[in-house]
């Protein structure tokens, strides 16, 4: 059996890949940060679910609980604001920067896990 017949090596090496090309369109948006008319872009986000997740509900297990509000039933994504210069550019650098940190630090804890997982099959196969 192959090492990418395993699931969660294939899934782990997916989201490095998925990492690396947000970390390519990223780097584009700070390199084009004062370039006219230039639109940020960005990936959409790695899911390996085939349906979407149901919502999250709150449950009152006892009556002297407090219950839910109406509508507060699951999370919402937070909308995206574009503000434009006068250029017509909307690439914030801070905002990218912020991104491309957070890029960095799931891509290292993707490779991590990768690895260590490689380590434990390794130790099992009696190897490491």
């Amino acid at each position: 059996m192959a090492i990418s017949d395993i699931p969660i090596f294939s899934m782990l090496r997916t989201k490095m890949q998925w990492h690396q090309e947000r970390q390519r369109l990223l780097a584009e948006n700070v390199s084009n940060a004062d370039t006219p008319k230039f639109r940020p872009r960005d990936l959409e986000p790695l899911s390996f679910d085939r349906a979407p997740p149901p919502p999250v509900r709150l449950a009152q297990t006892a009556p002297g609980h407090i219950a839910a509000l109406p509508g507060t039933t699951h999370f919402r994504d937070k909308p995206e604001n574009f503000a434009v210069r006068p250029g017509g550019n909307a690439v914030h650098l801070e905002d990218e920067m912020l991104k491309v940190a957070s890029n960095q630090m799931d891509y290292q804890a993707a490779t991590q896990l990768y690895s260590r997982s490689l380590a434990l099959l390794k130790a099992a196969v009696g190897k490491g």
